[in-house]
């Protein structure tokens, strides 16, 4: 049921369920924005919590307590949900097109889809492939892809994972774990390839030093200043001509823009994300907003992180009452430092704040604490 029925209802749109837009779609059943009505698009009916997947990856957590209901979220809302495909937005008629529904209106919009992992695109057509995005899927397609190459390859299989970020470190942390208690019959070899001259860029000299040790330790190996160019059936090859076998590639590289961002017809920058302002609204629109990894604000850009994206949804939350309200919209400011942490798959994480680094059980506690009290908020009732 609508929060309203009033047929000159403003018609507020949220394009992709990520971290920002769904705090909007929480806040909205307590407090609705009055004369509006809500609308949510997704392609999936979950919204996948990011900080978990890792861990979901590696049987720490079951599937289901990293996933948002979204069709429960928006039922206590009084908020419409719509599993169709985004394929452009007509600004003259304040309509967003679809491939598969009719067109609807907007007067405010609020676009968080995420981003994909950069390049992933040229090797689709390699069976190996298995990019980390979209969330929602991945765990499904890994699994897939293992099970196919066991078939292939049933007592060694190798898997490499291109991109040496923290995720890609957690992810084969995690991955490590899992094989151990799924396949243990099976040998499995994992590596790093990163074009970098370390992994988990972005942490300080001593955290990704401790990194680098305990990859040692489990057997990870890890090639760095390595740009994956080649993915064929059964090997990659790097642009220094080296070419390693491989049967399963997970593809979790740096930020880029999906491919719906790009037939907006709205401004982005050099990446294909959506350029905004402080107050996160496109440069092209003021009623469009970019949120999360879809949004760049192109004279200094923060880091395509979900701690960013949680920060800026009570922005968010304010500038579209602004909008709709006729009042003045607030700039976001983002965090200089926050805090970090890495699961490294055994019932441990890498804590790092400022100047310290700690590697223990406690500080796996703490992320554990950390991220079930973010998603249950939204799991509640659900």
């Amino acid at each position: 049921m609508s929060n309203t029925t009033s047929t000159t209802a403003k018609q507020i749109v949220l394009l992709g369920i990520g971290h920002t837009n769904a705090h909007v779609l929480k806040q909205w059943a307590s407090e609705p924005i009055p004369g509006c009505e809500l609308t949510c698009i997704s392609q999936y009916p979950s919204a996948t919590y990011s900080g978990m997947l890792p861990g979901t990856l590696g049987d720490q957590f079951r599937d289901d307590e990293m996933r948002i209901n979204l069709q429960c979220l928006a039922d206590q809302a009084g908020a419409k949900l719509l599993l169709v495909n985004t394929i452009g937005i007509d600004r003259d008629s304040s309509k967003i097109h679809f491939s598969d529904h009719e067109p609807i209106s907007f007067d405010a919009l609020s676009i968080g889809v995420g981003s994909m992992p950069a390049g992933w695109e040229e090797h689709a057509s390699s069976p190996t492939v298995v990019p980390i995005k979209p969330m929602q899927t991945f765990l499904e397609r890994l699994d897939n892809r293992l099970e196919t190459a066991g078939q292939q390859t049933p007592h060694s299989l190798k898997v490499a994972i291109v991109g040496g970020g923290v995720a890609s470190v957690e992810t084969a942390f995690c991955f490590q774990q899992h094989v151990r208690k799924s396949q243990a019959s099976a040998e499995i070899s994992i590596e790093i390839f990163t074009s970098d001259k370390h992994v988990a860029s972005g942490m300080t000299n001593k955290s990704i030093r401790r990194i680098e040790k305990l990859l040692k330790a489990r057997s990870i190996s890890v090639h760095t200043q390595s740009r994956v160019t080649e993915v064929t059936a059964h090997e990659i090859a790097t642009d220094d001509g080296r070419r390693f076998q491989t049967d399963c590639v997970i593809w979790a590289t740096g930020a880029t823009a999906p491919p719906v961002l790009k037939g907006l017809g709205l401004e982005t920058d050099d990446r294909g994300f959506l350029s905004i302002s402080k107050t996160l609204k496109s440069v092209s629109d003021p009623r469009i907003f970019a949120v999360g990894d879809s949004g760049t604000f192109t004279p200094n850009p923060w880091p395509k992180a979900g701690v960013y994206a949680v920060r800026q949804a009570p922005v968010l939350w304010h500038n579209l009452r602004a909008v709709i309200q006729g009042e003045q919209p607030i700039e976001y400011q983002p965090q200089s430092n926050f805090l970090k942490l890495l699961n490294t798959g055994d019932g441990k994480a890498i804590l790092e704040y400022g100047s310290f680094t700690f590697h223990a059980g406690w500080c796996w506690n703490l992320k554990t604490w950390i991220d079930r009290r973010f998603i249950h908020q939204y799991q509640t009732g659900c």
